[in-house]
């Protein structure tokens, strides 16, 4: 039997989940299909790693390395929603929800290396054998050409910028290598009087690898920190730091630590000692700093220091300023992929914590990606916002199978221990890789396998031509990296037919300005990026474009010939899980589940013959149009229509279409009664929807809700649910 392989995850995707799940069993059901869930959240992540610690009834597989083997075979058929990738401060809430729900796990100091697996971008590098594909679907472009989201207005006497280093950090001091032969390599520290330490051991490399090293600067960062604090408080902006320290877990908390350091750099020059030695750095946010304040002797004391701090320094971009919380209250508030585009479509402004609108120092420390960012600002502050009825687009395709760039370098970076050298050396003793380095820098490595690059420049080949768009490699001749990748692209296009195409490769900033000169314009051009730029671009213009990214289909091709199937970003989840708890409302919006099911089932058609299979993909489009077209998404408002009505909406239409379609009649037949069942219950199941909100939901637990909780909360009308179940 033909299966579908559906993610469970966390959050809003989560929540949705359990109201649209038993849609999507109940219609692929009548063609042949079966629909697994595989629980890869951050919960069953956690549980996975203790099996000899948990109950028979507790115990759950190993989901995500299960999924990553299937990944590589052609039956792999997967829709993957958005999942957390775990700050230090997210997992050690969810290990303490488990615990207190009766699960015997360790807490985090006593089994790091084990949680280490769980936290950051511990799921997509598993997934992902294969480069991504993303675009905004042609219904979702013309929908919001005809119904255009509020942009913010921009001036030209804007103060908003980006502040970035310009020497000493990860771009600029980059070094690559490209393997000549299948090796394993060592990666060591070199103190200065000789001592060798290994950091890496036995990291295995093949032929025509790409290998990478590079290292930011700690005394550099904290020089550049430290101007922009000043920098900020000069120009009357706020200051707000932008990084990645979910995906990124080891760089990012170390440079947020210092972000924080420096933001209050009075407060640890005179309570240093007593911070530090209570593991109070700042990695985990000016939360957690509050929180441990209240263990010191003098913990009262050096809080209003930080209070004064505060009201003494620049004014300070606030993630919610009813409630205090700051920039810098939490390292997984600000991601950077989700806030600066938010930022730059509501005019270059952010709160502060007054509650007012105001602009920004959007301070993103390593200067590998900030151009994008300040091309697009400096566009904006002379020609104005972007108007989504008219301009262009920009899709994407990424560079990322097989743990591709910087998301791969989790277990290949470093905090160094002591002033001296950090090389990479091959078996032979050829030191391939070396830098200079000094106490506290963080250096890293990253790999790029030669099959993805391959069918990366494939992939763009084939978009291309299919789309009719030029495409443009995103690559910074500067970069060590990239300089070698570009010689790889050069190479590679030749094995492909380019003839009447438009190809070229151009810096990240130069690929940046000639992109926005086409959208506005209205003319479209394909990006085509490494692994990091693929998650900015992907947030950045269809956040834009679209108003959000989880508009976006993503598609990746598996190498080996199956589909994965991603849904969108999840990065404001946490907010829509805190309205469900108040209100009772979910504003999530499932559309890029709606889209990823349809190229799903359309897999199962290409690959397996399924005609029913296509004829589901064919009107699950359809019902997405209308469903646009009559207004049906979620609102943000408790007492309007939710997810939960939304999937209503959608399943009515779906059934509609399929009922009316005359490529299949069985099918036809088979949804004419549920299609007349629904219509004519739509006005009892909406009130039952509707009728909900409103209150307090219980669910159970946020990172591992209750089932039989949360399936009331997320199912509540028992006459949708009774049609639902007809069908099976």
């Amino acid at each position: 039997m033909a299966k579908i392989i559906w993610t469970r995850t966390d959050e809003a995707p989560l929540l949705a989940t359990y109201s649209f799940k038993p849609v999507v069993e109940a219609f692929a059901s009548t063609a042949g299909i079966e629909v697994e869930t595989a629980d890869i959240s951050l919960a069953g992540r956690i549980l996975a790693q203790f099996p000899d610690r948990l109950t028979d009834e507790q115990k759950v597989p190993d989901a995500l390395t299960q999924l990553g083997e299937l990944a590589k075979t052609p039956e792999a058929n997967i829709i993957k929603l958005p999942n957390i990738s775990a700050s230090l401060v997210q997992l050690k809430k969810a290990i303490a929800e488990l615990q207190a729900a009766g699960y015997d796990i360790p807490n985090y100091e006593d089994a790091p290396e084990k949680y280490a697996v769980v936290t950051g971008s511990a799921v997509n590098p598993v997934l992902r054998e294969g480069n991504s594909d993303r675009r905004a679907p042609e219904a979702v472009k013309n929908f919001v050409k005809k119904n255009p989201h509020r942009m913010g207005e921009w001036t030209k006497d804007s103060k908003t910028n980006v502040a970035t280093m310009d020497a000493n950090d990860f771009r600029h001091n980059e070094k690559s290598v490209i393997i000549e032969k299948d090796d394993t390599l060592q990666i060591k520290h070199v103190a200065a009087d000789g001592t060798e330490t290994v950091l890496l051991d036995k990291l295995p490399v093949i032929k025509d690898e790409v290998i990478d090293g590079t290292f930011m600067s700690a005394k550099a960062l904290d020089a550049f920190l430290a101007e922009q604090v000043k920098r900020a408080k000069e120009e009357g902006v706020l200051f707000s730091a932008h990084l990645k320290a979910t995906m990124m877990k080891v760089s990012d908390p170390i440079l947020f630590g210092h972000v924080v350091r420096a933001f209050f750099a009075d407060v640890y020059d005179k309570y240093g000692s007593e911070l530090l030695e209570a593991g109070l750095n700042g990695e985990n946010g000016l939360g957690a700093i509050y929180a441990g304040l209240e263990d010191l002797d003098n913990g009262a004391e050096i809080k209003a220091a930080f209070d004064q701090a505060l009201a003494d320094g620049p004014d300070l971009a606030m993630v919610n300023s009813d409630k205090g919380i700051t920039n810098l209250h939490v390292p997984s508030d600000v991601i950077i992929d989700a806030s600066m585009p938010a930022m730059i479509r509501g005019g270059g402004i952010m709160w502060n914590a007054e509650g007012k609108e105001q602009e920004t120092l959007a301070v993103i420390p390593d200067s590998s990606y900030a151009g994008v960012y300040q091309a697009v600002i400096d566009d904006c502050r002379e020609n104005g916002a972007y108007d989504p009825a008219t301009m262009g687009t920009v899709p994407n395709v990424g560079l990322m199978a097989q743990k591709a760039e910087e998301y791969g370098s989790h277990n290949k970076t470093f905090k160094v221990p002591a002033a001296g050298k950090v090389q990479v050396v091959n078996t032979a003793g050829d030191v391939l890789i070396e830098h200079d380095v000094e106490e506290g820098d963080i250096w890293r490595a990253c790999q790029t396998k030669d099959a993805p690059i391959q069918d990366w420049v494939k992939l763009a080949v084939t978009r291309s031509r299919i789309s009719g768009m030029p495409a443009i490699f995103w690559l910074d001749p500067e970069r060590g990296h990239d300089a070698q990748l570009i010689k790889l692209v050069e190479k590679y296009l030749g094995d492909h037919d380019t003839e009447g195409l438009d190809i070229t490769i151009a810096s990240p900033v130069e690929a940046t300005k000639r992109s926005i000169e086409r959208i506005r314009r209205g003319e479209d051009t394909i990006s085509v990026t490494g692994n990091v730029l693929r998650d900015y671009n992907t947030d950045l213009f269809p956040i834009l474009e679209l108003g959000t990214s989880a508009k976006m289909l993503s598609v990746v091709p598996l190498m080996a010939g199956g589909g994965l199937f991603e849904t969108g970003a999840g990065g404001s989840a946490p907010k829509h899980v805190q309205q469900v708890e108040e209100e009772n409302h979910l504003r999530w919006d499932s559309l890029g589940e709606f889209l990823a099911l349809a190229e799903s089932f359309r897999h199962e058609l290409h690959t397996n013959g399924n005609e029913k299979a296509g004829v589901l993909a064919a009107t699950l489009d359809k019902a997405t149009e209308r469903l646009l077209a009559e207004g049906k998404s979620p609102s943000r408002k408790v007492g309007e229509i939710d997810n939960r009505g939304s999937h209503f909406y959608l399943t009515t239409f779906w059934a509609e279409e399929l009922a009316n379609q005359s490529e299949d009649s069985e099918l036809a037949e088979a949804f004419k009664a549920v299609a007349g069942e629904l219509s004519a219950a739509s006005e009892e199941i909406n009130k039952d929807l509707i009728d909900n909100q409103g209150s307090p939901a219980d669910l159970g637990g946020y990172y591992s809700p209750d089932e039989e909780k949360a399936n009331a909360v997320m199912r509540p009308s028992a006459k949708f649910n009774e049609i639902l179940a007809s069908l099976k």
